[in-house]
């Protein structure tokens, strides 16, 4: 053997650096075939996925509860192209995420060789980074620089290309070695200069009416913790938007509960809304002030001061000039909750009684308007009966993911947060159908002694159903909810606000679910009486393997959206 050879590939590097930087596991379909082999020897476990686009969701979820970055592989061609929409979707919802894609050989590049692509044009819309690697000796520089993407700034997806033939080639002995660790985020925490900090404070205690609107990069930093802080120290009232639910603890005498477009007749956020179109101050934190989240741009009025908290200084002022505090989450409310100890808010304080009487109102009338439903003993099921009878579940760190649609709805506007960081997780980047199923996978993963229930209408269901195979092959202990109403809800609804009318699409054949997942292998019951819904919740929580609870719910039940109000009021 030559000796300036050690007999160790590219691939053994790949899979030494993934346990370098903690990754434990690698969401692929034995593709790359080397850097699978290569990682499970040496202890990390491989996730296989039915289908690309599943895989790469559940890299996604197993990445929003852990902390750390999930990795997922995936075969040239048309693997890769089905990457695109989770990565797309963590890129949205920044969300760390690697994709080690595998690539022709390099003497048959622009060969036509088979499933031969341009995997740079492909994901460059959708990563903050793609590379592909040519050279040996560099392998864990460009491993380590693609962690560094991922973590640094502003979380999110990057792809990492890899030759086939590089993959099998042998690297050289005397090479420097790495030895950082880069698979946890946020991998740097910058904050804002003192002055800034205190101007923002200086604004805070000269408010007469400050309002908190969180957003999903407080989970991402770790901050609920100091966002509970500031709301005590301050006496704020706090409003979330969907994915920042749960970052403070909705039994709080002074939370808001979610908002976005969350506001028709029978949504708390038809009592809620007016703190924030009434502020004089907006606090905006980790929220990139979306469509969804601000009921198109219309809860934040101009009239108001705004400072807006952000890792990614392209956000800050996009939709609303503000107060630029760019940018970690935690660190900057740990400088700014420092800041405000050092205030005179004895005025806050004061009128914190009457803030609390106020917001608690909103919660009883909210509770008077949805009590029918929610209580519902009808058949077919209404889903806030569902949700009901998941709220108890939360007081034991249940862990709650919803697909997109309707799903993250019921979840968003009818569960309540027991506790600051509280986990809900909803597809909100790009908001696609059929994601619920794998993001809890990966949730599940992440935490396996947290119980995780996916809540998932029939509609999305269907695009994730070969994934019940997975769960069973594996034993991850899921419990999946599917909220079976035969129609694509949000479709048929919007077209007929629209239109006056709406699609043929929207009206399924009658499936039986239960029975699909059986035949996987999959323990499951279908129900139409709500009364069986609790012990049928206790059991699929309990189980040791994965359950699947179908449940018959009303087609006309839709939630109370701020695009359907004019349609609900009128009905």
């Amino acid at each position: 053997m030559n000796s300036n050879f050690l007999q160790e590939t590219v691939a053994d590097r790949v899979a030494d650096a993934l346990l370098r930087h903690q990754v434990e596991y690698l969401f692929a379909q034995s593709l790359p075939s080397a850097v699978v082999l290569a990682a499970e020897a040496r202890g990390i476990r491989q996730i296989s996925y039915r289908q690309e686009n599943m895989g790469g969701a559940m890299a996604d979820g197993y990445a929003r509860i852990s902390g750390k970055v999930g990795v997922v592989a995936a075969q040239n061609g048309p693997a890769a192209t089905l990457l695109v929409p989770p990565l797309a979707e963590a890129m949205k919802a920044s969300v760390p995420v690697i994709a080690l894609v595998q690539e022709v050989e390099r003497d048959q590049a622009d060969r036509n060789a088979f499933q031969e692509l341009d995997h740079i044009a492909l994901f460059q819309s959708c990563t903050k980074w793609v590379r592909r690697v040519q050279i040996e000796d560099r392998i864990e520089d460009y491993i380590d620089a693609a962690f560094t993407a991922a973590t640094a700034g502003r979380p999110g997806p990057v792809a990492l290309l890899l030759p086939a033939d590089l993959l099998r080639s042998k690297v050289r002995a005397g090479l420097s070695s790495r030895n950082a660790t880069l698979g946890h985020y946020p991998l740097d925490r910058p904050r804002p200069a003192d002055t800034l900090i205190d101007q923002a404070a200086d604004w805070i205690a000269a408010a007469n009416h400050p309002v908190v609107l969180a957003g999903g990069g407080v989970h991402g930093a770790g901050a609920s913790q100091e966002l509970a802080r500031l709301q005590e120290i301050v006496s704020l009232p706090v409003c979330t938007t969907n994915m920042g639910k749960g970052t403070v603890d909705e039994h709080h005498p002074l939370s808001l509960g979610v908002l976005g477009s969350l506001t028709g007749p029978t949504s708390l956020g038809r009592h809620t809304v007016s703190f924030l179109t009434n502020a004089d101050l907006i606090i905006l934190i980790g929220t990139r002030t979306n469509q969804n989240g601000t009921d198109n741009w219309s809860q934040i009025p101009k009239t108001a001061r705004v400072i807006h908290i952000d890792i990614d200084p392209s956000e800050i002022g996009r939709n609303f000039e503000a107060l630029r505090l760019a940018g970690d989450a935690r660190e900057s409310l740990i400088a700014l909750n420092a800041a405000l100890g050092r205030r005179d808010l004895g005025q806050r304080r004061a009128e914190r009684p009457d803030l609390e009487h106020r917001i608690a109102r909103c919660w009883q009338q909210f509770e008077t308007a949805r009590a029918q439903r929610y209580g519902s003993d009808q058949s077919p099921v209404r889903p806030e009966r569902v949700m009901r009878e998941l709220q108890p579940w939360l007081n034991d760190d249940l862990t709650v993911v919803a697909d997109a649609s309707y799903s993250s709805m019921w979840v968003t506007g009818q569960l309540r947060a027991v506790s600051c960081g509280t986990r809900f997780i909803t597809p909100r980047g790009l908001a696609g159908l059929g994601w619920g199923l794998p993001l809890a996978i990966g949730a599940k993963l992440a935490r396996p002694d947290v119980p995780v229930v996916a809540l998932v209408g029939d509609g999305g269901f269907a695009h994730s159903w070969a994934e019940l195979e997975t769960m069973v092959r594996l034993n991850i202990p899921v419990t999946v909810i599917v909220l079976n109403n035969g129609i694509l809800g949000f479709q048929r609804d919007a077209e007929t606000v629209k239109f006056g009318r709406y699609t043929t699409a929207c009206h399924f054949a009658p499936v039986d679910h239960a029975q699909i997942a059986a035949a996987c292998g999959c323990k499951s019951a279908r129900v139409s009486d709500p009364a069986e819904l609790a012990d049928l919740i206790r059991r699929g929580i309990e189980a040791e393997g994965p359950y699947l609870i179908e449940v018959m719910t009303d087609p006309d039940a839709h939630p109370p959206l701020s695009l359907f109000a004019k349609m609900d009021q009128a009905a």
